[in-house]
């Protein structure tokens, strides 16, 4: 009997111990401060799998490039040390020409117009072919419309000329900027504030709420409100690591990834508009632009890119039909 008794406490604690070991800690990745909009529903998206998958899934965020910058944790999920990441397109758009069609100025002129791009056909096909790259494409998502934030009076385009402008450092951007005769200059999104501080820079490309929330007005002498561009935001998992969880709680990671990151695009509907609200009160000249103020930049920026990402032509006439 006491053998018995022995035997049936060993199996049970392997069976306890065994269902302990399904519950595991994941790792998100994200290069936005934490008051961003993509931190902020990073967590509430972490919470509600946690609940769905009754604790199986737990992720922790990163926000702020802890885990580095997009490259490096790019290269840590393709190796399986880091096993989620959201990330701007840019990263991919320096591997394969065609994931920069979705930062074509003026491609889209609100955030109606970046939903409808970013679940069309063109991307959906994109994002499933993001396996190439050693991750799983999870959803698209964006921030909001793009901004242009400068230390000087700039009244005119030609007022950009020689200035240092802190972008991401993917192919498309820096092709606008050259075209514009400006600097571009990447660095990381947390050096921004001081570098707009101590002339580092002279000017930034952002969305509102990252203007707002920062307080880089503190440091700005024009806010250029042009909303040219949209800055699309994909979600993905190490191929490796994907495979290692469990196919019920990966559906459940993926639905609710998916769903906030619809409601993450439909809010920016409202709050480029409140936000740039918020940044009238300042004592920062406000200066409406649209596509003709930035004279033939823009044009000749589509003519060298219809030839580097075929992929445009088929995106720019899948809108156009709509």
């Amino acid at each position: 009997m006491k053998l018995k008794s022995v035997g049936l406490v060993a199996g049970l604690a392997l069976l306890i111990s065994a269902g302990l070991a399904k519950a595991e800690q994941y790792r998100l990745g994200l290069i936005t401060p934490p008051s961003h909009q993509w931190s902020v529903q990073g967590q509430v998206a972490a919470d509600r799998i946690k609940e769905a998958t009754e604790g199986r899934v737990e992720i922790m965020l990163f926000p702020s490039g802890q885990l580095g910058s997009e490259a490096q944790m790019l290269q840590q999920l393709q190796t399986g040390a880091l096993d989620f990441a959201w990330l701007t397109v840019g990263e991919f758009a320096n591997r394969d020409a065609n994931y920069g069609v979705f930062l074509a100025p003026y491609l889209v002129t609100d955030i109606e117009g970046a939903k409808k791009a970013l679940q069309g056909p063109t991307a959906q096909k994109l994002l499933a072919d993001m396996n190439r790259f050693g991750v799983v494409g999870i959803g698209w998502s964006s921030a909001g419309m793009r901004t242009i934030d400068v230390r000087g009076t700039v009244s005119e385009v030609g007022d950009l000329k020689g200035k240092k402008i802190r972008t991401v450092p993917n192919a498309p951007e820096l092709d606008f900027w050259i075209a514009l005769g400006a600097a571009p200059t990447p660095m990381p999104l947390p050096a921004l504030y001081d570098a707009l501080a101590n002339g580092q820079v002279d000017g930034a490309q952002l969305d509102h709420e990252g203007t707002w929330n920062t307080k880089y007005y503190d440091h700005l002498g024009t806010i250029l409100d042009s909303r040219h561009m949209m800055f699309p935001m994909v979600a993905v998992a190490s191929g490796r690591k994907w495979q290692t969880i469990a196919e019920g709680d990966r559906a459940i990671v993926q639905e609710i990834m998916r769903e906030t990151f619809g409601s993450i695009i439909d809010t920016y509907g409202e709050l480029d508009n409140r936000y740039m609200a918020d940044l009238q009160t300042t004592d920062v000249p406000v200066v409406s632009v649209d596509r003709a103020w930035f004279g033939p930049a823009i044009d000749k920026w589509y003519e060298d890119w219809r030839v580097k990402a075929p992929v445009l032509v088929d995106l720019e006439a899948e809108l156009s039909a709509q």
